[in-house]
């Protein structure tokens, strides 16, 4: 809760700027809409997605779906036929880039892959498919929840240089400590994404469908 208070309430250019990560939030900030519920009220709003999402094993299998059922819902009947490898927000690593990691040749194995290797920039970029499809902007309390778990993942990695330097078992107690603290809090953020994103697809899908009898009523 303490680093939760402690980031800043308001999401800006100038926040954004410290960091080159963070460019990918860029292109929201002038976004009036926001998701329906936010990541705080996933838990409640839909509590089964959220808990499936959060547990390690059934998360690696709810990101390979959720992806797969964003990408249909912006090109209904396409399948796997938009998949890219972080769906492009981010520019890759050495040789490994995306759109030449053989996507191409199975989508799902490499979705697999990528869930497992960058499970934190895997639910990023489901997200950010929603939010450029329906151009939603950053909500506030979800920046904080987000900015929380990247500090905790930071203190885990200077918690672990700490421990291989001094090596000592206070610093070996803080540095697992920390890093369940940081295991927990990330599937949770996960299952509050997920949770979120399968929310707004579902409610978007419902006004589709009752978009033609409202046009019917109205004759």
């Amino acid at each position: 809760m303490v680093f939760f208070l402690c980031f800043p309430p308001k999401v800006d250019r100038d926040t954004l700027g410290k960091s080159g990560r963070n460019a990918n939030y860029e292109k929201f900030l002038d976004n009036e809409n926001t998701f329906d519920i936010t990541m705080c009220q996933a838990p409640c709003k839909e509590p089964l997605c959220c808990i499936i999402s959060g547990v390690p094993l059934c998360g690696l299998a709810s990101q390979i779906a959720m992806r797969k059922k964003v990408l249909e819902h912006r090109n209904p009947g396409s399948g796997w036929d938009d998949y890219e490898c972080c769906q492009g927000y981010y520019g890759g690593c050495c040789c490994f880039k995306p759109g030449s990691c053989a996507e191409d040749t199975c989508p799902p194995c490499c979705m697999c892959i990528e869930a497992c290797c960058c499970p934190g920039l895997s639910v990023s970029a489901t997200r950010f498919v929603m939010m450029e499809q329906y151009n939603l902007g950053i909500d506030e309390g979800d920046a904080r929840l987000i900015h929380c778990n990247n500090c905790l993942q930071l203190c885990v990695c200077i918690a672990r240089i700490v421990d291989c330097i001094v090596d000592t078992p206070a610093t070996e107690c803080c540095e697992t400590t920390l890093e369940i603290v940081s295991c927990v809090m990330f599937q949770c953020i996960q299952g509050c994404m997920l949770a979120q994103v399968n929310h707004e697809i579902e409610l978007r899908d419902e006004g589709k469908k009752s978009a033609p009898s409202a046009e019917m009523m109205s004759r």
